[in-house]
């Protein structure tokens, strides 16, 4: 069971940093494109405004 969480982990980890990066341009944030794809699940959990431009990343 727990190779299996790994890998489910990883592979939301790594659609939730693909879908952010591809959809920044439609989020306020102007710089730090790689910094805030790769730490998405943490800000995601504490930022309420990232969660919102998140989001708008998403619908694209």
């Amino acid at each position: 069971m727990g190779p299996l969480l790994t890998i489910v982990l990883l592979v939301g980890y790594g659609f939730g940093a693909w879908k952010f990066w591809t959809g920044f341009d439609r989020t306020n944030f102007t710089k730090g494109r790689l910094y805030l794809t790769a730490l998405w699940p943490i800000f995601f959990l504490a930022n309420k405004p990232y969660r919102q431009n998140f989001n708008k990343a998403l619908k694209g």
